[in-house]
């Protein structure tokens, strides 16, 4: 071994010195025990059991107990204890479920001493009394708890704990009638050993199978459990109720636990998987362990402190087929590996960052952080001497960088959810409404998404100019959100040649935009689209620029823009018969060339940056006949993808649930359920209840409309006897009555049900509301006054 740290350690008569030192075993350890006076350790597990010495150098075989030719399944053993007050006797725990007792003092080979096969499958754990030399208890998996006198033959009491697996018992150290028991169901029992009937006490201690249990050496109520929640737990048990105390964080199934002697707040653990280090930690201080422990190379199955008063010598067996001892200087301190900054953020959006004083440079001119103006959110821990890294430097700096309170307000998201329309109205008006309440808030872009919407899945056939116009507001200043209709998305075979027009008072934002390179064409006088004889519609365009960048269009009049813009009775004056037939885009890109063009109209054309959105002038009937329903789904998909990548899933959500399935396609489900999952939270962390319900119940995501029945429980007394019901029908077990019957009609309310909270009657809701619209005294004629609101 490299490390050759030596500690030696007097304790009253005897006197250990040792250091960190391992052997191989034959086969992998399942556990290990001390002997009384620390000088011998036995390794038991499913093909290995075996007694050894622990020297000052090293460990020396003493006493093989598996002998014979064909050994039986009796030496398979799961647990092995040795008695603290006896120092010739031992006990297994066998996986076939047979208890057995070895002495030592046995001149034969054969050291087996009792056999008690009353358990009907693997005994899990084995415990002697710690003061009684012939007592000893056992929990097996068949869910039983056996006490065994080892003068008689037999089990003396059996204790059931209702409960398919028993993981681990302890005899309390200073209460001679108590032992603890854990169970597979995540409950601890304790029990009295007078009383096999019941359980003194039972609580549930993790979410998951408990795995161990150990009780304080020190402290006579203080218990420890660990569980496949990866949790260790400290209970207070001198309460009427177990109350936990401290709680220990870690990073697999705890499989073993046990207090460091002569340390109160330490404890030892080991996990059952994946994390083959032992630890030992402050419970005190959940986060990072006192001290590591790292030289197993496979999962440790059994931990012992070697004597009962030297917290210094550890000792561990592993499935790596090794036993170590570990001397606790020698541990590794995870402390100087941890990171020592800190980032947090606080309710109100300040951020606090904290650093040794060493790397944080010295500013005269900053203030001291006295504390959070709001929340007393920071606290400085002073270093307890006691500890065993007490000369561990812990000083920092703290930096706290406060925010204006108004500029992380979120008043904004409340208002909008609870003034958002998501259904019960055509889709034109839920468009309409969202956008005002969006831009009563002043988010522009927000609004003009909401006017898009209506333009593109409402019908254009009953949208006036001038309602567009309106609710498209000619002064915004939105950021732009998606790209513009393009006509070369439009197939070539759609019509001849689109042209736009545009009049010379026109004003700069009525702009025409054909695509999103900002690239305006203007024709003064337009030809119409063949084959179309009604007015141009309009659909909106998304570029903008600055007001420096923007060109007249109009040279000999400068002052067109102030003029009122007046609807010309025909969108595309007539000029001659189209001769030629070319597609529209070859015709847009070329039009200034064309022999048809005058001189006056093609100086007209030009590039022109547009300040706010534009729109785009197409047939009607070119729109309607010709383009899919779905054409524009894809930029909405990308706009809502937009919208949810810059944190507003409350309007991903709302588009959605306003769309529904014209858009619920063109997104994964996995995408939807994350949206509808995230804005859920955020309602409910503003306790916005019922509108998240809403939410849930609007919601075109699966998984989403089951959260409420997934999630709801209601709990029913019976109106007779006034218990609880205790089974899912309609008839009280208790009384034979039936639970929930109408005041009003006397039959069995098997719907929606209404009782008053102060008599407890009631029934269907309508009958109620009918019977209060006249009366204001119950029903049932108990003589409450009885009110619905």
């Amino acid at each position: 071994m490299e490390k050759m740290a030596r500690v030696t350690t007097a304790l009253g008569g005897n006197v250990l010195t040792g250091r960190t030192m391992f052997c191989h075993l034959d086969a992998p350890a399942n556990a290990i025990s001390v002997c009384r006076d620390a000088a011998q350790v036995v390794v038991a597990g499913r093909n290995i059991f075996k007694i050894y010495s622990i020297e000052e150098e090293q460990f020396v075989e003493k006493l093989n107990l598996r002998v014979g030719r064909k050994p039986s399944l009796n030496f398979s053993c799961a647990d092995v204890v040795w008695h603290q007050m006896d120092e010739n006797l031992l006990a297994t725990a066998a996986t076939n479920g047979v208890v057995v007792t070895w002495n030592l003092g046995k001149p034969s080979r054969n050291k087996q001493d009792q056999l008690f096969t009353e358990h009907k499958r693997t005994v899990n754990k084995v415990c002697f009394h710690p003061t009684e030399v012939y007592m000893l208890l056992s929990g097996s998996q068949d869910g039983y708890m056996k006490c065994f006198d080892l003068r008689k033959k037999d089990s003396v009491s059996t204790f059931s704990g209702q409960s398919e697996s028993v993981r681990d018992v302890q005899f309390s150290i200073r209460d001679y009638f108590t032992f603890a028991a854990t169970f597979e169901n995540g409950n601890v029992q304790l029990w009295d050993i007078r009383r096999p009937d019941r359980y003194e006490r039972m609580f549930t201690a993790h979410n998951g199978p408990v795995f161990c249990c150990d009780w304080h050496p020190e402290d006579r109520g203080w218990l420890a459990t660990g569980g496949r929640d990866k949790m260790v737990k400290v209970w207070d048990m001198n309460t009427t109720r177990a109350k936990e105390i401290y709680c220990v964080q870690t990073i697999a199934s705890v499989a073993r636990v046990k207090w460091r002697p002569e340390c109160k707040h330490h404890i030892a653990t080991c996990s059952m998987m994946v994390d083959h280090n032992i630890y030992v930690w402050d419970v005190r201080r959940p986060f990072i362990p006192s001290a590591m422990f790292e030289e197993h190379k496979d999962v440790t199955t059994g931990i012992v402190w070697r004597h009962l008063h030297d917290p210094y010598f550890l000792l561990s067996g592993s499935k790596d087929s090794t036993l170590y001892q570990h001397i606790f200087k020698d541990a590794s301190q995870p402390i100087d590996r941890a990171n020592p900054e800190g980032l947090c953020y606080s309710l109100y959006g300040d951020l606090a960052f904290a650093a040794k004083e060493s790397l944080i440079s010295s500013d005269s001119n900053r203030k001291p952080y006295i504390g959070d103006r709001r929340h007393p959110i920071f606290f400085k821990r002073k270093l307890d001497p006691t500890e065993q890294f007490e000369y561990i430097s812990s000083s920092s700096a703290l930096n706290v960088f406060e925010t204006d309170v108004e500029s992380g307000s979120m008043d904004w998201f409340v208002h909008t959810a609870k003034q958002y329309a998501l259904a019960g109205r055509p889709l034109a008006e839920l468009c309409d409404h969202n956008a005002k309440v969006a831009k009563g808030l002043d988010r522009n872009q927000v609004a003009q998404t909401w006017t898009m919407l209506r333009i593109i899945y409402s019908s254009l056939g009953t949208m006036s100019s001038t309602n567009l116009n309106h609710s498209m507001g000619k002064g915004s200043t939105a950021l732009p959100l998606m790209n513009s209709f393009n006509l070369k998305d439009i197939p070539a075979g759609l019509g001849s040649e689109s042209r736009l027009d545009r009049s010379k008072g026109e004003s700069r934002t009525e702009n025409i935009l054909m695509d999103s390179s900002s690239t305006l064409i203007n024709n003064e006088d337009n030809e119409e689209t063949e084959g179309s004889d009604v007015p141009a519609d309009y659909l909106l365009g998304d570029v903008e620029a600055d007001e420096d960048d923007l060109y007249m269009m109009d040279h000999e009049n400068p002052h067109a823009e102030e003029q009122e813009y007046s609807l010309p009775q025909e969108a595309f004056p007539l000029r001659h018969e189209i001769v030629d037939n070319p597609s529209a885009l070859d015709h847009l890109q070329d039009k200034a060339d064309s022999p048809h063009v005058s001189g006056n109209e093609a100086e007209t054309v030009s590039l022109t940056p547009v300040e706010s959105f534009s729109l785009i002038s197409i047939s009607h009937s070119l729109y309607e006949n010709r383009l899919p329903s779905d054409f524009f789904n894809p930029i909405v998909r990308d706009t809502l993808l937009f919208y949810a990548e810059q944190g507003d899933v409350q309007m991903a959500v709302s588009v959605l649930i306003v769309l529904g399935e014209r858009i619920r396609k063109e997104i994964d489900e996995q995408t939807q359920e994350h949206w509808y999952t995230s804005y859920i939270d955020l309602l409910q962390r503003f306790q916005l209840w019922n509108i998240s319900n809403e939410v849930i119940k609007l919601s075109t995501c699966r998984a989403i409309n089951c959260l409420n029945q997934a999630s709801t429980t209601l709990h029913v007394n019976c109106s007779n006897c006034k218990r609880p019901m205790s089974n899912r029908g309609w008839i009280c077990d208790r009384c034979r009555q039936c639970a929930s019957m109408c005041a009003v009609c006397h039959h069995v309310v098997k719907g929606l049900f209404v009782w008053c909270q102060g008599c407890s009657h009631g029934g269907h809701l309508q009958h109620i509301m009918k019977w209060l619209e006249t009366s204001s005294h119950c029903p049932a004629g108990c003589g409450h006054l009885c009110e619905y609101t």
